[in-house]
C-alpha cells in the first residue's frame, strides 16, 4: 500500500525536472572520475576544488531553477485538483442532506453496529410517547423499555444479526403501551437496526399477539385460579361433556384425577337436577338454584350457577352448608339478642336507615304503651313520635316541628346523641341516640324518674346523716380499705384534739393513729386498731375496749367491719359514765352482801325455829288425843288454831329452807316415773279441807295422753299444793278452780287456773319474787314465797312457768315440764337485785 502511494505522489513530478536531475549528478561523478585519473596532487587539488566549486553552484543554481519551474507547474495543477475535490465535496454533501432528509421523511431510529465498537444510535426521530429511549445504551437495555417477551425475543434477533449477520423484523409493545417496528440488516461489515412506528398489519399483528398473549394469560389465571378455589368448577364443550374441571370437582367425586372425570363423565348433579340445568341453558338463560348434593358421605347445601356460552357452557357449585349455618346461628344470636332486650328493663327500639323500625323490646312498648300490632306494621321515627304527642307523652314544646326536626337529625349525626325529656305528670326519661353502621339508630330510653327520686331521698339522708354525725357526742371516723380516713365527725376530732383541717385531707390510718397517741400511749391497743383497718379477711371481726388515758379519762372504743370493705370506728368518752358505774358496783356489792346476811339469817333462824315449831306441833297433838283427858269445846278450838298455825308456820320455815338449799346449790331431784292422775289426786286431797272451808269447788282435767312422766314426785307434788294454795287464797266463795294436765311437744303441762280477783298487769312480773305478796283485795295473806318456790322448782326439772291475769277475772298459772326431767345439779343463785318493771310470762 505504501509503495502505491509513493508512485502516486512522483508521477506528479515534471520529467524535465527528473532529467536535470539526472544531469546534474552525471556531471559531477565525471568531474570525480577527472579527478581521481588526474597528475600532481596539488594541482590537481586545486583545480580539482575549483572544478568541484564550479560544478556544485552550476549544479545549485540548475537545481533551484528547475524546482522553481517544476513548483510553478504544480501549484497550477494542485489548484486545478483542490476546485475539482471542493466540487466534489459539495455534491457529496449534497446528496448526504438528501439521503438524511429521505430517512426523515418516516420517525425512525437507526443504530450502528461495528465490530469492536459499542452500538451507535445514527438518528432518533421516534415520537417520545413511543416509550423508545433516546440514548443507544438504554435502547440496548431492551427490558427497561419493552415488555418482558418482546424485549426477550429482539435481544435474541438482535444477537443472532451481530453474529450470524441474519436479518430480521418483529413488531413489539412499549411499556408505554405503543407499539414498534423492530427491523435488523447487515451492510457490509456493519450491521444496522432500525426502530419506528408499527403500522399497518404489523400493528394490527402485534396487537393480536398482544391480545392472544393477554388472553391466554387471563386464561392461565383464570384456570390457576379455578385450580385454587374449594368450590366445584366444570366447563362443558358443544357436546355437553366435561371438557376440564378443577381439583374440587375430582375431590366433590371422589376421582382420581381429571382424566376419571373426562373419560368417565362422572357428574356432580344428580339425574333430576341435571335436567332441570340443562333445561335452562339450552333456553339461553342462566341457571341458578340452591341444591342438595351428596359430596363424601355428607349431604350438603350448594349454590348451583349455569352459564351458557354458545355451544359451551360452565357451572360452578359454591357449598353452602356454611352460610347456611352461620346464617342460622345469627338468626338464634339474634332471636337471643332480642329476648335478652326485652328482659331488660332500658326501653330500647331500632331504627334502619329508611327511618322505620325494625325492633323494639318490651319495655318500649311499656314506657310509651304503644299497641304491639301498630309497632310491627314498622312505623317511621317520625310517626312514632306524632302518635306519642298526640297521647300526650313527650314533652311540652312551643314548637314541636323544630323539636321533632332536632331529635331526627341523629341519623346524620356520627357521634352520639343524648337529651332529657321531661314528660307530663312528672316523669323523666334520659334518651340516648346511637348511629348504627348500617345507617339507621338505636335508641335507649332510660326513665330515670324513679332514679331520681332515689337520688333526692340518699341526698337527703346523707344531709340528715351529716347532720346526725355531727351532732353526736360519740366519735366516728370511717377508714377505707386503702387506711385512709374518709369521714369523721367533729366529736372525734374533739376526743382526741385533733385539727379537723389536718382531718379533711384524708390522712392515713398510721398517721392518724400517731397523732392519738400523743394522749394515749398504747402499742398494744393502738396495734391493734390499726390491724382491724389494714387487715384485708374475709371474716373481719368487730373490736370493742377502753382506754383509760393518763388524765384518767375513759375513752371505750369500737370497731364495726362495713359491707365495702371500710372499718367503722366509734369512740365515746364514758368517764362520767364508769364513774357512776364504779359507785352503782359498790352499792350493788353491799347489797349483795345485805341480801346473803338476810338470807343466811333467815336460815339460821328458821332451822332454829324448826326444832321447837315441831315440838309445838307434837304437844299440841298430844293435847288434843283422848289419852289426856277430855277437853272442852274451848280448848279443843285453841289446841285446832296451834296446831293449824303450827303448821303453816312448818310450810313457810321449809320453803325458806327449800330456796336456801337451791340458792346453795346443794338442792337434789329425784327421779322417778311419776303417774299423773296419782299425783293430781294427791294434790286435791291434800287441799280439800281448805276447799271446803273457802266454799270453792275444784275440777280436774286431764288429757288421755297424760299418763306418765319422769320427774321428782314430791316436788312436783308440792308445786302443785303452791298453786293449788295461791288459788285458793285469792278466790272468792262459790268459784271454781280448774286443775288440768296435757301432753305437747314433748312436754307435760300442768295448769291451775282460778276465778278470783287477778293481777294487775304492772304488777304480774313481781308475782315471782320473794317475799312478794299483795293481797289484790282479797284476805289471803302470805308469805311471798309459793310461787317463787314454784319456780326455782320447775326450773331445776328443765321447764318452766308463766303466768296470764286479768283483773276481776281470775289467774292462770301454767307449768311445762319435761317428759324425761334432765335432772342438772342446781347452780348457786346469786342474791336477787332490784329489776326494772317488765311484761308478763305469756301463758303456754
Amino acid at each position: 500500500m505504501k509503495g502505491e502511494r509513493s508512485l502516486e505522489r512522483l508521477s506528479g513530478v515534471p520529467r524535465s525536472l527528473v532529467a536535470l536531475l539526472i544531469a546534474s549528478v552525471s556531471a559531477a561523478l565525471i568531474l570525480s572520475l577527472a579527478v581521481a585519473r588526474g597528475g600532481d596532487p596539488g594541482e590537481r587539488l586545486t583545480s580539482l576544488s575549483g572544478l568541484m566549486a564550479a560544478s556544485i553552484v552550476t549544479a545549485l543554481v540548475t537545481l533551484v531553477v528547475g524546482a522553481a519551474w517544476t513548483l510553478v507547474r504544480l501549484s497550477d495543477r494542485s489548484g486545478l485538483r483542490i476546485r475539482g475535490q471542493s466540487n466534489e465535496i459539495l455534491a457529496l454533501r449534497a446528496r448526504l442532506a438528501a439521503s438524511e432528509q429521505m430517512l426523515k421523511v418516516e420517525p425512525q431510529g437507526l443504530m450502528l453496529f461495528e465490530h469492536g465498537q459499542p452500538p451507535r444510535l445514527q438518528m432518533h426521530g421516534l415520537d417520545a410517547g413511543l416509550g423508545v429511549p433516546r440514548v443507544a445504551g438504554d435502547i440496548m437495555r431492551l427490558s427497561g423499555w419493552l415488555e418482558a417477551e418482546g424485549a426477550r425475543e429482539a435481544s435474541q434477533q438482535i444477537e443472532a444479526l451481530v453474529k450470524q449477520g441474519q436479518p430480521f423484523t418483529l413488531a413489539a409493545r412499549t411499556l408505554s403501551g405503543g407499539h414498534v417496528e423492530i427491523e435488523g440488516r447487515v451492510a457490509g461489515s456493519r450491521a444496522l437496526v432500525k426502530i419506528r412506528e408499527a403500522a399497518g398489519q404489523l400493528l394490527e399483528l402485534s396487537e393480536l399477539k398482544d391480545r392472544v398473549r393477554r388472553q391466554a394469560r387471563e386464561l392461565q389465571l383464570t384456570r390457576t385460579l379455578f385450580e385454587a378455589l374449594p368450590t366445584p368448577i366444570a366447563i362443558r364443550g358443544a357436546d355437553s361433556r366435561i371438557e376440564w374441571v378443577n381439583l374440587a370437582y375430582v375431590r366433590a367425586v371422589s376421582a382420581a384425577n381429571r382424566e376419571e372425570v373426562r373419560n368417565r363423565q362422572i357428574e356432580l348433579l344428580e339425574s333430576r337436577q341435571r335436567t332441570a340445568f340443562d333445561k335452562v341453558l339450552r333456553g339461553g338463560r342462566i341457571y341458578r338454584d340452591r341444591v342438595h348434593l351428596i359430596v363424601g358421605s355428607e349431604r350438603r347445601a350448594f349454590d348451583v350457577v349455569g352459564v351458557p356460552l354458545e355451544q359451551s357452557s360452565a357451572m360452578i357449585a359454591t357449598d353452602v352448608a356454611a352460610i347456611d349455618e352461620a346464617k342460622g346461628e345469627i338468626s338464634r344470636l339474634i332471636a337471643a339478642h332480642d329476648r335478652t332486650l326485652d328482659r331488660v328493663a332500658t326501653a330500647v327500639a331500632i331504627f334502619g336507615p329508611d327511618q322505620r323500625l325494625v325492633f323494639s323490646n318490651e319495655a318500649y312498648r311499656r314506657l310509651w304503651q304503644i299497641d304491639p300490632e301498630w309497632l310491627a306494621s314498622h312505623p317511621r321515627d317520625g310517626e312514632i313520635l306524632d302518635r306519642l304527642r298526640e297521647s300526650r307523652r313527650l314533652p311540652e314544646e312551643a314548637d314541636y316541628r323544630a323539636w321533632k326536626t332536632k331529635q331526627l337529625a341523629c341519623y346524620g349525626l356520627q357521634a352520639e346523641h343524648e337529651d332529657w325529656w321531661h314528660l307530663p305528670g312528672g316523669r323523666a326519661v334520659r334518651v340516648i341516640a346511637e348511629q348504627r353502621p348500617d345507617g339507621g339508630v338505636t335508641y335507649l330510653y332510660d326513665d330515670v324518674t324513679e332514679r331520681l327520686a332515689l337520688e333526692s331521698r340518699y341526698n337527703e339522708l346523707i344531709t340528715v346523716q351529716s347532720e346526725t354525725l355531727d351532732h353526736l357526742k360519740e366519735g366516728v371516723a370511717v377508714f377505707a380499705t386503702d387506711g385512709r380516713l374518709r369521714l369523721f365527725n367533729p366529736a372525734f376530732a374533739r376526743i382526741w384534739k385533733l385539727n379537723p383541717q389536718d382531718l379533711a385531707r384524708e390522712p392515713h390510718v398510721d398517721e392518724v393513729i400517731r397523732r392519738c397517741r400523743v394522749l394515749h400511749d398504747d402499742e398494744e391497743t393502738w396495734t391493734g386498731l390499726n390491724r382491724a383497718v389494714t387487715t384485708i379477711s374475709d371474716q373481719r371481726q368487730r373490736i370493742e375496749g377502753q382506754m383509760v388515758r393518763p388524765d384518767d379519762s375513759v375513752i371505750a372504743y369500737a370497731g364495726l367491719p362495713l359491707p365495702d370493705g371500710a372499718m367503722l370506728m366509734t369512740f365515746i368518752d364514758i368517764t362520767d359514765s364508769k364513774r357512776v358505774e364504779r359507785a352503782l358496783v359498790e352499792k350493788n356489792e353491799a347489797l349483795e352482801a345485805a341480801s346473803r346476811l338476810k338470807s343466811q339469817f333467815l336460815s339460821h333462824v328458821s332451822y332454829e325455829l324448826r326444832t321447837p315449831l315441831t315440838n309445838i306441833i307434837g304437844f299440841s297433838e298430844l293435847l288434843n288425843s283422848p289419852r289426856t283427858g277430855p277437853l272442852t269445846d274451848k280448848q279443843r278450838e285453841y289446841l285446832g288454831d296451834i296446831g293449824a298455825s303450827s303448821k303453816t308456820l312448818l310450810s313457810i320455815i321449809n320453803d325458806i329452807l327449800d330456796l336456801a338449799t337451791i340458792d346453795a346449790g346443794a338442792f337434789e331431784l329425784k327421779l322417778a316415773t311419776v303417774e299423773v292422775r296419782g299425783l293430781v289426786e294427791h294434790a286435791a286431797h291434800v287441799v280439800r279441807d281448805r276447799l271446803a272451808r273457802a266454799k270453792l269447788h275444784l275440777d280436774i282435767e286431764l288429757s288421755a295422753d297424760a299418763v306418765s312422766f319422769v320427774a321428782d314426785e314430791n316436788r312436783v307434788r308440792q308445786v302443785l299444793y303452791n298453786l293449788l294454795s295461791n288459788a285458793i287464797g285469792f278466790s272468792e266463795p262459790g268459784g271454781h278452780i280448774t286443775l288440768g294436765c296435757r301432753r305437747a311437744d314433748g312436754m307435760m303441762i300442768f295448769s291451775v287456773a282460778d276465778q278470783g280477783v287477778g293481777i294487775p298487769e304492772e304488777h304480774q312480773w313481781r308475782v315471782f319474787e320473794r317475799f312478794e305478796s299483795r293481797t289484790q283485795g282479797s284476805k289471803h295473806r302470805g308469805a311471798g314465797l309459793g310461787l317463787a318456790l314454784v319456780k326455782n322448782l320447775v326450773e331445776l326439772h328443765g321447764g318452766d312457768v308463766s303466768l296470764s291475769s286479768s283483773p276481776g277475772k281470775g289467774t292462770t298459772v301454767t307449768v311445762r315440764l319435761p317428759e324425761v326431767a334432765r335432772a342438772a345439779e342446781p347452780e348457786p343463785q346469786p342474791a336477787r337485785r332490784p329489776r326494772a318493771p317488765r311484761r308478763s310470762p305469756r301463758a303456754a
